[in-house]
C-alpha cells in the first residue's frame, strides 16, 4: 500500500516492469508548477484530501487503490488543510472551485476532468485517466 501521510515530503515512485508510477505531495507553488509542467506531455491526477473528513478520508483510500494499480502516471497530493495555500493556488490557476475531497486530471496544464466527494472512486478515476490518457497518445 502506498503511504502518503507521513511528516515528510512524499515523492514515491513504484517500478514494476518498465511502469513507472509517482506521488508527490504538493506543499509549495513550485511542486504544483513542476506537475502543471508535466502534465504537458502526459496526464496526471491531483487528489486534494481533508485530514479532518470521513468523506475525504474514504476518497482517499479509492485514489490509494486507483494509484497502486495505475500504470506510467504521476499524482499529486495535496493536504488541503496542511497546505491551504496551494490548494488555493489550483483552484485559481485550473479554474476549478475548491472542494475536498477533490480529484483533478490535468493535460496540457489545464484541468480536464474533475471530480469530488462520492464521486471519487477507483473506478471513475481509471475511466477519466484512459479517456485523457487515450486522446494525449493519439495526438503524438
Amino acid at each position: 500500500m502506498i503511504s502518503l501521510l507521513g511528516n515528510s515530503p512524499l515523492r514515491e515512485t513504484r517500478e514494476s516492469g518498465n511502469l513507472k508510477i509517482m506521488v508527490v505531495q504538493l506543499r509549495i507553488e513550485r511542486d504544483l508548477e513542476q506537475l502543471l509542467e508535466r502534465s504537458k506531455t502526459n496526464p496526471v491526477l491531483i487528489f486534494k484530501h481533508s485530514t479532518q473528513c470521513p468523506i475525504s478520508s474514504h476518497a482517499y483510500d479509492e485514489f490509494t487503490e486507483f494509484a497502486e494499480a495505475a500504470e506510467d502516471l504521476t499524482c499529486g497530493l495535496v493536504l488541503v488543510i496542511e497546505d491551504r495555500n496551494v490548494s488555493d493556488t489550483i483552484a485559481e490557476r485550473l479554474n476549478v472551485r475548491h472542494e475536498s475531497p477533490q480529484a483533478i486530471v490535468v493535460k496540457d496544464g489545464r484541468a480536464a476532468w474533475h471530480a469530488s466527494h462520492w464521486s471519487i472512486t477507483a473506478g471513475s478515476l481509471s475511466d477519466a485517466l484512459r479517456t485523457y490518457a487515450q486522446s494525449a497518445h493519439q495526438r503524438n
